[in-house]
């Protein structure tokens, strides 16, 4: 499933269109439908993904689950670092891991039920 047809099952969820999503988010018109053959910058994603209240893993395919778990216990990482302040790049790959580590532990989880 792309990620256009994503958003188009979430609007259709809340009873909405497209193009009432783009008047949400104060997108211009078509704006959305050119995500059927475009990848989403960050900022749409995000925006796409707060509006909906998904991660935008779950809008890039990444994930069928729509929510990251709400496991309280990853929140920290250790590691060894030497040198010179973190780069965003860096953190940014960290909350990444995190996320992952969330997720195959919601997966594990899920698959004992």
């Amino acid at each position: 499933m792309t990620t256009f047809e994503r958003i188009r099952n979430l609007c259709k969820g809340r009873k909405i269109s497209i193009n009432d999503l783009e008047n949400s988010l104060g997108y211009s018109k078509n704006t959305l439908y050119r995500l059927k053959t475009q990848t989403p910058g960050a900022d749409k994603l995000e925006a796409i993904a707060d509006y909906f209240d998904v991660s935008t893993d779950y809008l890039l395919g990444r994930t069928e689950h729509k929510k990251l778990p709400e496991d309280s216990s990853v929140h920290t990482i250790a590691a060894h670092h030497e040198g010179a302040e973190w780069t965003e790049e860096e953190l940014q790959e960290i909350e990444e891991f995190k996320r992952f580590v969330a997720m195959r532990r919601e997966a594990r989880k899920n698959k004992g039920d």
